[in-house]
Protein backbone atom coordinates (compact mmCIF):
# COMPACT_ATOMS: atom_id res chain seq x y z
CA UNK A 1 0.00 0.00 0.00
CA UNK A 2 1.25 3.57 -1.27
CA UNK A 3 0.43 6.53 1.51
CA UNK A 4 -0.06 9.38 -0.07
CA UNK A 5 0.62 12.57 2.49
CA UNK A 6 -1.20 15.88 2.50
CA UNK A 7 0.26 18.69 0.85
CA UNK A 8 2.29 21.66 2.26
CA UNK A 9 1.27 24.72 0.07
CA UNK A 10 2.83 28.19 0.92
CA UNK A 11 -0.30 30.64 1.78
CA UNK A 12 1.02 34.44 0.91
CA UNK A 13 2.54 35.71 -2.22
CA UNK A 14 5.89 36.24 0.10
CA UNK A 15 6.86 33.79 2.78
CA UNK A 16 10.02 33.28 5.35
CA UNK A 17 12.56 34.08 5.14
CA UNK A 18 13.72 31.02 5.60
CA UNK A 19 17.34 29.26 6.04
CA UNK A 20 17.67 27.50 2.40
CA UNK A 21 19.97 24.37 1.89
CA UNK A 22 20.92 25.81 -0.92
CA UNK A 23 20.43 29.80 -0.61
CA UNK A 24 20.89 30.98 2.71
CA UNK A 25 19.13 33.47 4.15
CA UNK A 26 15.80 33.00 1.27
CA UNK A 27 12.62 35.46 0.83
CA UNK A 28 10.04 33.25 -1.48
CA UNK A 29 7.94 34.50 -3.61
CA UNK A 30 4.98 32.47 -4.74
CA UNK A 31 3.59 33.32 -7.98
CA UNK A 32 0.65 30.33 -7.65
CA UNK A 33 -2.60 30.63 -6.09
CA UNK A 34 -2.21 30.08 -2.32
CA UNK A 35 -4.92 27.20 -2.50
CA UNK A 36 -4.08 25.39 -5.10
CA UNK A 37 -1.00 23.08 -6.60
CA UNK A 38 -0.40 24.25 -9.93
CA UNK A 39 2.48 23.11 -11.88
CA UNK A 40 3.45 21.85 -15.33
CA UNK A 41 4.92 18.62 -13.77
CA UNK A 42 3.48 17.13 -11.07
CA UNK A 43 6.50 15.28 -9.38
CA UNK A 44 5.90 12.15 -7.22
CA UNK A 45 8.58 14.02 -4.29
CA UNK A 46 6.81 17.66 -4.46
CA UNK A 47 6.60 18.49 -0.96
CA UNK A 48 3.49 20.68 -2.16
CA UNK A 49 2.12 17.26 -3.22
CA UNK A 50 0.16 16.81 -6.51
CA UNK A 51 -1.36 19.22 -8.60
CA UNK A 52 -5.13 20.02 -7.59
CA UNK A 53 -7.40 23.03 -8.48
CA UNK A 54 -9.52 24.86 -6.47
CA UNK A 55 -12.41 27.12 -7.93
CA UNK A 56 -12.05 30.04 -5.77
CA UNK A 57 -7.72 30.42 -6.45
CA UNK A 58 -6.41 33.37 -8.55
CA UNK A 59 -2.92 34.24 -9.49
CA UNK A 60 -1.18 37.14 -7.87
CA UNK A 61 -0.92 40.10 -9.53
CA UNK A 62 2.07 42.19 -10.81
CA UNK A 63 0.41 45.02 -8.50
CA UNK A 64 -0.03 42.20 -5.66
CA UNK A 65 3.58 41.54 -5.71
CA UNK A 66 5.07 44.91 -5.87
CA UNK A 67 3.40 45.47 -2.87
CA UNK A 68 3.59 42.79 -0.72
CA UNK A 69 7.62 42.77 -1.41
CA UNK A 70 8.28 45.98 -1.34
CA UNK A 71 6.24 46.58 2.48
CA UNK A 72 8.45 42.95 3.28
CA UNK A 73 11.80 44.66 2.01
CA UNK A 74 11.26 47.91 4.09
CA UNK A 75 10.70 46.20 6.98
CA UNK A 76 13.98 44.14 7.18
CA UNK A 77 15.61 46.92 6.31
CA UNK A 78 14.31 49.07 8.71
CA UNK A 79 15.02 45.47 11.67
CA UNK A 80 18.23 45.42 10.13
CA UNK A 81 17.99 41.77 9.06
CA UNK A 82 20.41 39.91 6.10
CA UNK A 83 19.03 38.55 3.10
CA UNK A 84 20.96 36.36 0.62
CA UNK A 85 18.50 35.83 -1.68
CA UNK A 86 14.75 36.66 -3.29
CA UNK A 87 13.69 33.22 -4.32
CA UNK A 88 10.65 32.39 -6.79
CA UNK A 89 9.44 29.17 -6.10
CA UNK A 90 6.22 28.64 -4.47
CA UNK A 91 3.60 26.22 -5.50
CA UNK A 92 4.45 25.12 -8.62
CA UNK A 93 6.06 26.93 -11.54
CA UNK A 94 6.95 30.37 -11.42
CA UNK A 95 7.45 30.73 -14.90
CA UNK A 96 3.62 29.53 -16.19
CA UNK A 97 2.90 33.46 -14.60
CA UNK A 98 1.15 34.95 -17.59
CA UNK A 99 3.72 38.80 -16.36
CA UNK A 100 6.39 36.75 -15.21
CA UNK A 101 8.91 38.37 -17.22
CA UNK A 102 7.19 41.94 -15.50
CA UNK A 103 7.40 40.87 -12.11
CA UNK A 104 10.94 39.74 -12.48
CA UNK A 105 11.84 43.23 -13.90
CA UNK A 106 9.68 44.78 -10.72
CA UNK A 107 11.89 42.26 -8.66
CA UNK A 108 15.14 43.47 -9.44
CA UNK A 109 14.32 46.99 -9.43
CA UNK A 110 13.39 47.03 -5.38
CA UNK A 111 16.11 44.60 -4.95
CA UNK A 112 18.47 47.20 -6.41
CA UNK A 113 16.62 50.05 -4.21
CA UNK A 114 16.80 47.83 -0.71
CA UNK A 115 18.90 44.64 -1.20
CA UNK A 116 21.50 45.57 -3.55
CA UNK A 117 23.78 43.04 -2.63
CA UNK A 118 21.58 39.92 -2.28
CA UNK A 119 20.91 37.47 -5.06
CA UNK A 120 17.26 36.55 -7.37
CA UNK A 121 16.62 33.15 -7.69
CA UNK A 122 14.31 30.99 -9.59
CA UNK A 123 13.52 27.75 -8.98
CA UNK A 124 12.09 26.13 -12.17
CA UNK A 125 11.59 23.09 -14.02
CA UNK A 126 12.26 24.66 -17.47
CA UNK A 127 9.08 23.71 -19.00
CA UNK A 128 8.46 27.14 -20.48
CA UNK A 129 11.34 28.00 -22.09
CA UNK A 130 9.36 28.15 -25.25
CA UNK A 131 8.37 30.95 -24.66
CA UNK A 132 11.60 33.88 -25.49
CA UNK A 133 10.00 36.45 -22.47
CA UNK A 134 10.76 33.74 -19.61
CA UNK A 135 14.57 33.11 -21.46
CA UNK A 136 15.27 36.37 -21.61
CA UNK A 137 13.82 37.38 -17.54
CA UNK A 138 15.85 34.36 -16.83
CA UNK A 139 19.11 35.66 -18.74
CA UNK A 140 18.45 38.76 -15.84
CA UNK A 141 18.17 36.63 -12.43
CA UNK A 142 21.42 35.90 -10.49
CA UNK A 143 20.54 31.95 -10.19
CA UNK A 144 18.91 30.56 -12.98
CA UNK A 145 17.64 27.32 -11.40
CA UNK A 146 16.29 24.65 -13.89
CA UNK A 147 15.46 20.77 -13.23
CA UNK A 148 16.88 17.46 -14.77
CA UNK A 149 15.98 14.65 -12.92
CA UNK A 150 16.75 12.47 -15.66
CA UNK A 151 17.19 12.50 -19.33
CA UNK A 152 15.50 9.13 -20.38
CA UNK A 153 12.01 9.64 -21.12
CA UNK A 154 10.36 7.17 -19.08
CA UNK A 155 12.37 7.98 -15.99
CA UNK A 156 11.13 11.44 -16.84
CA UNK A 157 7.31 10.44 -16.90
CA UNK A 158 7.29 8.53 -14.01
CA UNK A 159 9.24 10.87 -11.71
CA UNK A 160 8.38 14.51 -13.12
CA UNK A 161 4.87 13.23 -14.55
CA UNK A 162 4.55 16.52 -17.11
CA UNK A 163 1.30 17.51 -17.51
CA UNK A 164 1.61 17.86 -21.41
CA UNK A 165 1.60 14.79 -23.00
CA UNK A 166 3.63 15.94 -25.93
CA UNK A 167 6.92 17.18 -23.66
CA UNK A 168 9.61 15.58 -25.12
CA UNK A 169 12.72 15.48 -22.46
CA UNK A 170 15.37 16.60 -25.76
CA UNK A 171 13.84 19.73 -26.49
CA UNK A 172 14.25 20.72 -22.46
CA UNK A 173 17.51 19.91 -22.76
CA UNK A 174 18.44 21.95 -26.58
CA UNK A 175 16.58 24.68 -24.29
CA UNK A 176 18.63 24.74 -21.40
CA UNK A 177 22.02 24.88 -23.45
CA UNK A 178 20.70 28.20 -25.01
CA UNK A 179 21.29 30.23 -22.18
CA UNK A 180 25.36 29.77 -23.04
CA UNK A 181 26.07 28.40 -19.33
CA UNK A 182 24.22 31.05 -18.08
CA UNK A 183 22.28 28.62 -15.76
CA UNK A 184 22.39 26.43 -12.55
CA UNK A 185 21.13 22.73 -13.26
CA UNK A 186 19.58 21.67 -10.30
CA UNK A 187 19.28 17.40 -10.25
CA UNK A 188 17.45 15.25 -7.58
CA UNK A 189 18.40 12.07 -6.86
CA UNK A 190 16.10 8.97 -5.59
CA UNK A 191 14.86 5.42 -4.71
CA UNK A 192 12.03 3.49 -4.39
CA UNK A 193 8.32 2.29 -5.96
CA UNK A 194 5.70 3.71 -7.44
CA UNK A 195 2.50 2.45 -8.82
CA UNK A 196 4.24 -1.20 -8.96
CA UNK A 197 7.27 0.79 -11.14
CA UNK A 198 10.63 0.83 -9.87
CA UNK A 199 12.67 4.39 -9.14
CA UNK A 200 16.43 4.85 -9.70
CA UNK A 201 17.74 7.82 -11.41
CA UNK A 202 21.39 6.65 -10.14
CA UNK A 203 22.30 3.53 -12.15
CA UNK A 204 24.76 3.85 -14.68
CA UNK A 205 22.30 3.63 -17.26
CA UNK A 206 20.09 7.12 -15.76
CA UNK A 207 23.97 8.56 -14.98
CA UNK A 208 25.73 8.05 -18.02
CA UNK A 209 22.69 9.74 -20.23
CA UNK A 210 22.79 12.50 -17.87
CA UNK A 211 26.10 13.69 -17.90
CA UNK A 212 26.24 13.43 -21.30
CA UNK A 213 23.22 15.68 -21.30
CA UNK A 214 25.13 18.10 -18.66
CA UNK A 215 28.31 17.97 -20.49
CA UNK A 216 26.05 19.44 -23.85
CA UNK A 217 24.19 21.99 -21.21
CA UNK A 218 27.23 23.09 -19.90
CA UNK A 219 25.91 25.21 -17.19
CA UNK A 220 28.72 27.17 -14.85
CA UNK A 221 27.34 24.27 -11.53
CA UNK A 222 25.08 21.81 -10.84
CA UNK A 223 23.51 20.98 -8.16
CA UNK A 224 23.10 16.92 -6.76
CA UNK A 225 20.85 16.58 -4.01
CA UNK A 226 17.64 13.84 -2.55
CA UNK A 227 15.11 13.99 -0.56
CA UNK A 228 14.77 16.21 2.37
CA UNK A 229 11.51 16.69 3.61
CA UNK A 230 8.59 14.28 3.31
CA UNK A 231 7.38 13.34 0.13
CA UNK A 232 3.44 12.85 -0.60
CA UNK A 233 4.74 9.36 -1.76
CA UNK A 234 5.94 6.69 0.79
CA UNK A 235 7.52 4.63 -0.97
CA UNK A 236 10.62 6.75 -1.71
CA UNK A 237 13.99 6.74 -0.81
CA UNK A 238 16.64 9.15 -0.08
CA UNK A 239 19.99 8.22 -2.02
CA UNK A 240 22.76 8.21 0.17
CA UNK A 241 25.17 11.02 0.03
CA UNK A 242 27.93 8.52 -0.70
CA UNK A 243 26.14 7.81 -3.90
CA UNK A 244 25.77 11.83 -4.42
CA UNK A 245 29.21 12.26 -4.02
CA UNK A 246 30.11 9.74 -6.57
CA UNK A 247 28.35 11.76 -9.33
CA UNK A 248 29.17 15.01 -8.37
CA UNK A 249 32.74 13.52 -8.70
CA UNK A 250 32.04 12.81 -12.48
CA UNK A 251 30.57 15.49 -13.26
CA UNK A 252 33.26 17.99 -11.74
CA UNK A 253 35.78 15.55 -14.70
CA UNK A 254 33.75 17.37 -17.03
CA UNK A 255 35.18 20.76 -16.29
CA UNK A 256 31.83 21.32 -14.47
CA UNK A 257 31.47 22.90 -10.81
CA UNK A 258 29.62 20.76 -8.42
CA UNK A 259 27.89 20.78 -5.09
CA UNK A 260 26.32 18.13 -3.14
CA UNK A 261 23.34 19.54 -1.12
CA UNK A 262 22.82 18.03 2.20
Amino acid sequence: KVEIFSAMLFESVIFGPIKSRRLGISLGVNLLPATAKVCSFNCIYCECGFNFTDPKAHLPSLKELETQLEQTLERMVADNKKLDSITFAGNGEPTMHPQFAAIIDATIRLRNRYYPQTKISVLSNATMLHRPAVVAALNKVDNNILKLDSVIDATVKLINQPVNPKFDITKIIEQQRQFNGNLIVQSLFLKGTYRGQTIDNTTEKEVSAWLNAIDYIRPKLVEIYSLDRIPPISTLQKVDSAVLQQIADRVEKLGISTSVIQ
